[in-house]
């Protein structure tokens, strides 16, 4: 890649949260930023902050268990960016609930997000990486991998997209590609305040609870996850590959 060459990445789940904040840091890393999310016009203010501070970034909408609109998606950003070798995987949803109470719905949507969604995504924009000779995929897993009681769904495809990224290192590592996984702890953002609120607690309550059962004795930002993403994608991680990091302020695993 020439000096004159700008990287582009593909962050899913990027409208708010982990995902608006790792589009907003990979920005400041120099990367052009396809920032995508269900709803396009939800994507404005990551949009904004990263055009507001000299980058390059565009809105797109797309579902991403849906193949038809994964494609088009991409070769948007490829026609409008230039060719993704960044591919970021947050996009996520919850539907918590103890296994009995579980319907094969809140089965089906939780998998179909973060499992099909991760699968379609990375498929389609390999074929960039390949071309280019390099490729960086980071896959959001969760500290839920290990067992979370109430997640039964959201748990297992955490820990499914573990085994994804591996694979994944192993399948493509010849061409120059990597892939990893984030797994973030308590990170305070919308979907913890609504769990906070299925609970029953007020979401300040909730934090503190929190803090106190982690190490560093407070709970993560959504930049702590970003900032672990950008070595991840960062042209010096070339030798780290199929690795799982677990960003959750002391060990899990």
């Amino acid at each position: 890649m020439s000096s004159t060459e700008q990287r582009v990445a593909v962050v899913t789940g990027a409208a708010r949260g982990i995902g608006a904040a790792t589009a907003v840091r990979l920005a400041a890393e120099g990367r052009a930023v396809a920032v995508i999310d269900l709803d396009e016009a939800a994507c404005k203010d990551t949009v904004e902050k990263i055009t507001a501070a000299g980058g390059r970034a565009i809105a797109v909408g797309a579902d991403v268990s849906d193949e038809a609109q994964v494609e088009a998606a991409i070769a948007r950003v490829a026609e409008e960016l230039g060719a993704p070798t960044i591919l970021v995987n947050n996009a996520g949803v919850l539907r918590d609930n103890l296994l009995f109470k579980m319907s094969a719905s809140d089965w089906d949507t939780v998998m179909n997000v973060h499992l099909r969604g991760s699968f379609l995504m990375t498929r389609a924009v390999q074929k960039h990486m390949v071309d280019a000779g390099f490729g960086r995929i980071v896959n959001l897993s969760s500290s839920s991998a290990l067992g979370n009681r109430g997640q039964v769904n959201y748990s297992a495809a955490k820990a499914g997209l573990q085994g994804f990224t591996k694979t994944l290192a192993k399948e493509l590592g010849k061409f120059g590609i990597t892939a990893n996984s984030v797994a973030p702890g308590f990170i305070a953002t919308e979907m913890t305040k609504a769990t906070a609120e299925r609970v029953g607690m007020g979401f300040e309550d909730f934090k503190a609870a929190a803090a106190t059962q982690i190490p560093v004795h407070r709970v993560g930002e959504p930049e702590d996850i970003a900032n672990a993403i950008a070595f991840f994608t960062g042209d010096a991680a070339g030798f780290v590959s199929g690795q799982v990091l677990y960003v959750a302020g002391g060990p899990l695993n």
